[in-house]
This record gives structure tokens, C-alpha cells and sequence, in this order.
């Protein structure tokens, strides 16, 4: 890969958070494991995999009928952000060169964009703490768009208030879901690694344009 054509040949960037910029799936995992605990279940082995592309009331709604819950979707998706919200607060991070990066795009003259199936009830405080709000020109999430990541409609939202091409813009995403989402809307594809997707890492290879396993060598 050619790093310097990787990171000139794009007028718009458009980054996923969670284990993309943000080093934050050991936050879930924990979230899952005492949530499901809780109830007497123990986390599937595809659960994660299988919620990854969805904003958290369709995860919900998920979570309600695999394991025959008689809760409310509301009361579920609160009770999760409140289980999470500290800790985007005080102790999550990005990972290791990602906003070094971020920030040369933005020099480079890049526009920049999120596209994330989090809520900014619980990002919007990680991305003042981090410093990456400065770089950032516009923030879309998934419920916005009514579709989860295996749909291209949030990429294509986000190229539309950037105000660029999809052929001419990057999406940077580290599930296998969010790659194929953004091809389907005529995104060129990163795909940035991470451990939790390690198992469709052949298929992850195949789909993107670039692969990114560290940011760092991308500086």
C-alpha cells in the first residue's frame, strides 16, 4: 500500500468510534458479560458480532427476543448507558496514533466525519476529552438513519453534510458489517483491526481497499 496516495487521493474521511478511533470494546464486553450475568445468561460467542452494526435500541430489541426478556427497550438501552457513560467519561482513549492521524488529515485539508452506532450520550464527552472534537466537521449516528451499519445509508449521510463524493471519501471501519455497508454505497473501505473482529479477518482482507493495523504506521 502506498501511504502517502492513501492518505492524499481523499476530499472526506469517515471514521467509525468504537474500536476504530476509539480503544473502547472492553467497555461492552463488560457491559454484556454483567447485564447477561444479571439475568442468569452467560454472553454467546456471537453476540457481539451479531449487535455490532446496530444502534442500541434495535440491539435491544435483539437482546429482548434471543433471550426471551419481558423488559422495555427504553429501560434496557438506559440502564446500559448508564452502566457505560462513566467510563466514556473519564477512561476511555483512542487508540494508539489515531488521533495523530485524525489531526493530519485535517491538515492535509481533509474533511472529516463520524459515523457511529454509539450514542452521543456517551462519545460526545470522550471526543472533548480526547480532543478529536476540533477535528471533526460533522457526526452522524446510526438511529439517525433508522438502518444499522450493514446498510450504506449512515456513510452516505455523513458524505452528504460533509459535502463530498463517496467514490472521493474513505470510511474506516474495524467490522466486517460496516466494510460491506460502506461498498454498497460506493466508499472506498479501511479497515482498521481489531481484536474482536479477528475471527473475519480473511473475509475483512478480501472486502477493503486499505488495512490499517495500527495507525501508528500510517504517521
Amino acid at each position: 500500500m502506498n501511504k502517502e496516495k492513501f492518505r492524499l487521493d481523499m476530499q472526506g474521511a469517515i471514521f467509525d468510534l468504537d474500536g476504530t478511533l476509539f480503544d473502547s470494546m472492553w467497555v461492552w464486553n463488560q457491559v454484556d458479560l454483567d447485564f447477561l450475568g444479571k439475568r442468569g445468561f452467560e454472553v454467546p460467542d456471537d453476540y457481539t458480532k451479531a449487535i455490532a452494526h446496530m444502534d442500541a435500541h434495535r440491539t435491544a430489541r435483539y437482546t429482548i427476543d434471543r433471550f426471551g426478556l419481558s423488559e422495555d427497550i427504553d429501560d434496557i438501552v438506559n440502564e446500559w448507558f448508564e452502566m457505560a457513560k462513566d467510563k466514556y467519561a473519564y477512561d476511555v482513549i483512542c487508540k494508539q496514533g489515531a488521533y495523530e492521524y485524525v489531526e493530519k488529515l485535517h491538515n492535509q485539508g481533509v474533511k472529516i466525519a463520524i459515523a457511529t452506532s454509539s450514542d452521543k450520550v456517551l462519545f460526545e464527552k470522550t471526543l472533548e476529552r480526547t480532543g478529536l472534537n476540533k477535528f471533526i466537521d460533522a457526526v452522524v449516528m446510526v438511529k439517525e438513519v433508522n438502518k444499522g451499519k450493514s446498510h450504506p445509508d449512515v456513510y452516505l449521510e455523513a458524505a452528504r453534510r460533509l459535502g463530498t463524493n463517496p467514490c472521493d471519501t474513505v470510511v474506516y471501519e474495524d467490522i466486517l458489517a460496516g466494510i460491506l455497508g460502506a461498498k454498497k454505497g460506493g466508499f472506498k473501505t479501511a479497515a482498521v483491526y481489531e481484536e474482536r473482529s479477528k475471527e473475519d479477518e480473511k473475509e475483512i482482507l478480501k472486502e477493503c481497499d486499505y488495512y490499517i493495523d495500527s495507525f501508528i504506521n500510517f504517521l
